[in-house]
Parts: structure tokens; sequence; C-alpha cells
């Protein structure tokens, strides 16, 4: 993974059972498909957007004094981002307004409770099924309760009912920065993030596998080992590899300056592992390093900043990565960038609050496939 000191706002996140939803995922309703339903297929980020989903953070438990400066940051990469695409900030009735002071008239802010910024993981991931969008709620719990989550536990049911999105319940528990797919039946996944006691008590990695396939309509996961009990989401895959096109993934490589450590050896763990393995197609993964900045380079800091650029988004026309302040890094990633993503945009924004808190532009960003809005 990237170079990720302790977890995410450790101190205040770790609030087991405040806003806690139950580990097992509850029998569908009558609102809800069954997840055993054929012909579902999770597509891959590059392709069309209807919209991208972002979140106002609320939560001044988390992030104290720091609420300003991350609120800074969302809005900074929402107006980066609706350049591009359509935008909707989920924000609290009583932040509607602030938000949309903060985001402007590009961006369109939606009343919807959510407690942090995190989209990535608490909107659900959507599928295309039959010929229509449908949305896989992953029954967010908080990262394994380790965050107060009473409003985000909700925002999968709330945000696809506001949509007319028909709703499929996972029946197990993810996040969507755990699964990286290639649209084409691939998925990567550590271990650490998913077959785990804080999210899926007593399922085996074959019992979960089996159900990713079946909800997902994967046809092949790739298993990395990942790192537990580090940082808050167990160490999603979404800050130590990426697809950029099926076959070829970006690797998280730390500098060489910086010393060994957990996050440095699970690269190399997933490096041995897609190295030696195949896609769902029987391709042989083309391995590509994206090293990180040279930490005493960097304009931001603390005990949970995330300084790898893996975390970028890809959206209509564009790629968006953090800039940190390294030139010499920063300008060598979005090169990497431009390489593998020909045609677009590279576009940095700057995010040392937010990279503090311990993710990225990824984690802060959710896609709806489809038609662009507009």
């Amino acid at each position: 993974m990237s170079h990720r000191p302790p977890p995410r706002r450790s101190a205040l996140r770790m609030l087991a059972g405040v806003g806690a939803v139950a580990l097992g995922a509850p029998a569908c309703g009558p609102d809800e498909k069954d997840a055993a339903a054929p012909g579902p297929r999770m597509g891959a980020e590059w392709e069309s957007h209807a919209r991208t989903f972002m979140a106002w953070p609320a939560l001044r438990s988390v992030w104290g004094d720091d609420l300003p400066a991350v609120r800074e940051d969302i809005a900074r990469v929402a107006r980066a981002v609706a350049e591009y695409e359509h935008v909707v900030m989920l924000a609290g009735p009583g932040r509607v307004a602030a938000a949309r002071k903060a985001c402007g008239s590009g961006v369109e802010v939606v009343p919807l409770a959510v407690d942090d910024l995190w989209a990535r993981d608490t909107v659900p991931v959507f599928v295309e099924d039959g010929g229509k969008v449908t949305g896989v709620d992953l029954n967010f719990n908080g990262w394994g309760d380790k965050q107060e989550h009473t409003r985000d536990a909700r925002v999968g049911r709330t945000l696809l009912a506001e949509y007319g999105i028909p709703r499929r319940k996972a029946p197990l528990v993810a996040e969507g920065g755990s699964l990286e797919t290639d649209g084409e039946g691939t998925l990567l996944v550590t271990e650490s993030s998913v077959v785990n006691g804080n999210r899926n008590p007593g399922k085996s990695r074959d019992r979960i596998e089996a159900e990713l396939k079946r909800t997902l309509g994967i046809e092949k996961a790739v298993w990395l080992a990942g790192v537990r009990g580090q940082d808050i989401t167990d160490a999603h895959v979404d800050s130590l590899v990426r697809f950029t096109a099926p076959g070829v993934v970006l690797l998280d490589r730390a500098h060489p300056d910086t010393p060994a450590d957990v996050w440095s050896r699970a690269a190399d763990q997933a490096k041995g592992v897609l190295s030696g393995a195949t896609d769902a197609k029987g391709r042989r993964f083309e391995v590509v390093g994206l090293p990180q900045p040279d930490l005493a380079r960097i304009t931001g800091g603390g005990d949970d900043f995330v300084s790898t650029y893996i975390n970028f988004y890809v959206a209509n026309g564009a790629v968006f990565m953090p800039r940190f302040g390294d030139r010499r890094a920063d300008s060598r990633a979005r090169s990497i960038l431009r390489e593998h993503f020909p045609g677009r945009d590279v576009v940095p924004v700057r995010i040392d609050t937010i990279a503090s808190g311990g993710g990225g532009i990824h984690c802060a960003t959710h896609d709806q496939p489809g038609r662009p809005v507009g």
C-alpha cells in the first residue's frame, strides 16, 4: 500500500458500538433485488460517467480544528471535477448553503445526511444489469465499527431512492475503495480489508469470493495480502494498485529515501502476486511503478498522511491526482498518468488536509456509470 502511517484519525475514530450497523447483511426487502440475479457487470472507472458523487464532511469529532480546511479541500476537488462532469455533493440539510457557497454554482448540492467525506466507501458501487444501472449496497459499517457512521450507513439506501436507481443489497460487508476492476471481469482486492472479522465474521475467502463474483459479475479475483489494523480501511486496494487498462496496473512505490515499512512490504507482496498472475481473459499483468514523493519535500504532513499518487480518480476526459508539493515527484507522476491515460487531461489538485486524514481524491469521489448529465 502507500506509505501510510498509523490509522486515519485513529484515536478519534475508534468508536466501537457508536452508530454501528450489523456486520451481517440482512435479507432483501421488497425494494431490493436478489443479489443472486444473473447478468451484472462492474465497469471500469475509465468508462463513461453520468455523474460523480461526493460528500460534505460533518464530524467535528473526527476532524476537530481541521474541519474548515478539509471542507476547503473537498470544495476544491469538486470544482475541479465539475469542469469535466456533473458533480453531486451530498450535504446534511443544515449544511447545504455552506456547501453551495464553497463549491460554487458548477456543483449540485443535494440535501442528504452524511457523517464524513469518504464517498468512495459510503456510496453504493454500481453495476450494469439487464441494460440498466443497479446500485449494490455494500452495507457500510464504518470500516469495521472504527468510526461513527449513523448517517453514512444509510447513504446507500437513501441515495438510490433519491435517484430512482434499483438497489441490490450485497451478501457481505465491504467498501468501494476495497474493489478495483478492469471492467472485463477481473477484480483486485486485499484480504486484509474484506476477509476480516470486523466486516465479515466467519466467512472464508472462498465464500467471499463467490459472493463478489455473483453480486458484481466478476470472473476472477486476484487477492493481495494488504495490511491489517494499521489504518482505518485495513489497506484498501485503491491506495495500493490501480488498473489503467485491462492487463495494465500502476503499483504504489515508496520514495527511495523512505525506510521500508509495512506498506512498502505490502507493495512488494502485491508485485509478486501480480507478476505471476493472469486476469480474467488470461492476460499477464504489466506492472508499472508509480513512485511516491519525497516526504521531506511535501507541503502536508501528519501521522496519518497518505502520500501515494495511486489514489487518483478517472473522470470523463480527465484524471485527478494529488499535488503534494515535491515538484519533481508531482511532475513524474503526472507524466506517468498522461502516458497511461492518453486523451485525458491530468489535473493535479492540492489535498493536504484530506491526505492528513488518511485518504485521497479517489476516496472522496464515487462515479456513477452512464451517459453524462447535461
